[in-house]
């Protein structure tokens, strides 16, 4: 359902969230490596996360990408609306340009009961709940066993 952008904008975020945790502030090239994902394209994800405020960047010593005490907490939602455009959430299924109730396409009514109900969960989803999963051990970032 989701671009191959959104899904590394999403891991990108928990992978920066879970080293912040740790007091590190990673660079483009550790948040790629950690989320396996080539470093040009999450280096564009990150600037474009950081342009719409929901994540900070410093340069230099100690620089790198970083939540602020201050933030509320990211939801899903908010991280495919910057990278997708809220579109996604009202897409037809089939492709059709004007696909609605009173125009419905083959898949128009099972699709929208999947929909709607993605777009429930990356309204409730949390950048903070997914990395506290992976810190305490009830899930994985990325395929890499260790």
């Amino acid at each position: 359902m989701l671009s191959k952008s959104s899904e590394y904008a999403i891991r990108a975020m928990v992978s920066v969230q879970l080293q912040n945790w740790e007091h590190k502030r990673p660079g483009v090239a550790d948040v790629a490596n950690h989320i396996e994902a080539p470093v040009a394209f999450t280096a564009k994800i990150l600037q474009a996360l950081t342009k719409s405020k929901l994540l900070h960047s410093a340069k230099g010593r100690g620089g790198g990408f970083f939540f602020s005490d201050d933030d509320d907490d990211v939801t899903l939602f908010q991280i495919v609306k910057v990278i997708e455009g809220e579109g996604i959430f009202h897409r037809c299924g089939f492709g059709m340009k004007n696909c609605s109730d009173d125009n419905p396409c083959p898949l128009h009514n099972q699709y929208k009961v999947v929909r709607n109900g993605y777009e429930e969960i990356v309204k409730k989803s949390t950048i903070r709940s997914l990395a506290s999963k992976i810190r305490d051990g009830e899930a994985v970032l990325n395929s890499v066993l260790d």
